[in-house]
Parts: C-alpha cells; sequence; structure tokens
C-alpha cells in the first residue's frame, strides 16, 4: 500500500484582477496491490470512512467525507485555508495507517500469527 499524495496552490484574482490571497490544492490517492484490493472488495469497507472536513460555504459550511474507496480512485479538496489542508493531509495519512494494519489484519482471518512481545 502507498500513500501519493501532490499539493499545489495558486493565486486568486478578484473581479477586477487584484490579488484575492491563495487557494491550495491536495490531491491524495492509495495505491494498493492486488490482494490489498481483494480484501477491501471481500470485507466490504470501502464505503469505510478515511477522514471528514468542512469548507465554508458562505452561511453554511459544507462538510464533506472521504472514504477508501474515493482514495483509491484519487480525491482532490480546494481550500482557501492553509490550516484545513494540513489537518486533513495528517488525518489522511493516520487513517491509511490504521488501514494499513486492518489489510495485516484481514489477511491473517483463517490462519494462525504468533507476535514476539
Amino acid at each position: 500500500m502507498k500513500l501519493e499524495i501532490w499539493r499545489d496552490q495558486s493565486d486568486v484574482k478578484g473581479l477586477f484582477g487584484g490579488h484575492k490571497g491563495v487557494s491550495f490544492k491536495l490531491i491524495t490517492r492509495v495505491q494498493l496491490s492486488p490482494e490489498e484490493t481483494a480484501l477491501i472488495a471481500k470485507y466490504k469497507v470501502g464505503d469505510d470512512v478515511v477522514a471528514t472536513y468542512e469548507l465554508p460555504g458562505g452561511r453554511v459550511d459544507i462538510p464533506f467525507r472521504i472514504t477508501i474507496s474515493q482514495l483509491m480512485a484519487g480525491y482532490t479538496v480546494n481550500t482557501r485555508d492553509i490550516a484545513t489542508m494540513i489537518e486533513l493531509e495528517e488525518m489522511i495519512k493516520s487513517r491509511c495507517t490504521n488501514l494499513k494494519n486492518w489489510l495485516h489484519v484481514m489477511s491473517t482471518f483463517g490462519g494462525y500469527e504468533a507476535v514476539e512481545i
């Protein structure tokens, strides 16, 4: 399993060409082996949520959730807030570490594992 992360930014221009700040883009994608993909399908965890976040949408914040299936396909977030982007990236990294552990456990059902502690 490999988590790929791309970060980008662009200047935001106003209606008359004035500088309105910076927009940030976070693109993430998980690459899985055929065996890992098969485990996700077998245990039906593709719709499990990896991360949730909210983007300001005027009067009401707009909630989003990122699932395992979306990460497998590639997921892009655009935000004007760098703190949101960084927080979301850390959340995705942490949950992907958990996913790696889940995949290991899924692969051991019907077998035996001895762990030296």
